[in-house]
């Protein structure tokens, strides 16, 4: 193994690492509102969930996130390095402060700057809308905005349906109420597993052994890649995720149970859609958006606004970041090769 393939291997690691603090934390979010059990209890189940969908996750989300580039095969590892070690460095230090800032949308602007930096605005696929699909950087973009918005309406809609009915049932509705939270809080983590953790599989599996395996008659992921990702992912969720999970969990609003399945199931429900579509959507950004839309259809006064508006700036801020960086790296590796 070569000096930069190596370096490609330790950011594909530390990228799922990553995605596990500033992602998959947000699948608890509810769980840690609901202050049913203990922090532990929840992060050891949505641990479990979120390895499960890692390893049950396909090949297409990996073979969107790796074909972002367009690069020469002699490029690839360098720029996969550049673009991973760039989302690192710039979700680590806002993980750090308790944003739950997007890894996905670091990793394509630093996918986007490396490709650039390497061959020009040929160097990336800018793609867009073919028929039926977002693909290339722009669709991905249109699916990262579009997503925050449909788990917004779909969060308020299911608000509106599901109230009343708890309301008529009383108190008979709260114990499955709070057993549906549960459930929609795995299904939001085997979702993030199944699409988070193919970013990183793809990254570590083209860096390996080339682009082709993720192509059609490929090797596709080997199982010690797809173990290893899906591990960190996991484990990263409990390690070092419990900031991002305040921010969403207490600083957005004080949602109830009816509240959190509403934000749950509708967050779940678009990152699988995503998945079957191939988009490497961010979790962070449908969770987020998903509680916000339960706070706008139950108490749009307590939203807390400013706590909105300090996360969609970090979200703003991330892309033109990890490419600045990213191009920088792969220069600094173009210079000193």
């Amino acid at each position: 193994m070569s000096a930069v393939e190596g370096v490609a291997v330790a950011g594909a690691l530390a990228l799922a690492a990553l995605l596990g603090m500033s992602d998959s934390p947000n699948a608890t979010a509810a769980l840690v509102s609901g202050r049913t059990r203990s922090y532990r209890a929840v992060a050891a189940w949505s641990l479990g969930w979120t390895v499960l969908g890692g390893l049950l996750a396909g090949t297409v989300v990996a073979r969107s996130t790796v074909g972002l580039v367009h690069v020469p095969p002699r490029l690839l590892t360098p720029v996969l390095a550049a673009g991973c070690w760039s989302t690192v460095l710039f979700t680590w230090v806002t993980v750090r402060r308790g944003f739950p800032t997007s890894a996905s949308v670091g990793l394509v602007g630093g996918l986007a700057g490396a490709g650039v930096a390497a061959r020009g605005w040929y160097g990336v696929e800018w793609g867009g809308v073919e028929g039926e699909h977002l693909v290339g950087v722009l669709g991905v973009l249109g699916g990262i905005l579009l997503a925050p918005v449909l788990a917004a309406g779909a969060a308020l809609g299911i608000e509106r349906v599901i109230r009343p009915l708890s309301l008529r049932l009383r108190r008979g509705a709260a114990g499955p109420v709070r057993g549906g939270v549960w459930l929609a809080s795995a299904a939001v983590a085997v979702a993030d597993g199944t699409n988070d953790g193919q970013k990183a599989m793809g990254v570590l599996a083209a860096s390996l052994s080339g682009a082709s395996v993720l192509q059609a008659g490929g090797a596709g992921i080997s199982w010690p890649v797809r173990v290893s990702c899906a591990v960190l992912l996991g484990v990263f969720t409990v390690v070092g995720g419990r900031q991002v999970v305040a921010t969403v969990a207490r600083r957005l609003w004080r949602a109830g149970a009816v509240d959190d399945l509403a934000g749950q199931s509708s967050a779940a429900a678009v990152i699988f859609l995503a998945a079957v579509q191939g988009l490497p959507l961010s979790t962070s950004t449908v969770v987020t958006s998903a509680k916000v839309g339960t706070g706008l259809s139950r108490r749009p006064r307590h939203l807390q606004r400013s706590q909105v508006l300090r996360i969609v700036e970090a979200w703003l801020v991330t892309l033109p970041a990890c490419g600045i960086v990213g191009a920088l790296l792969f220069g600094l590796w173009r210079e000193f090769r």
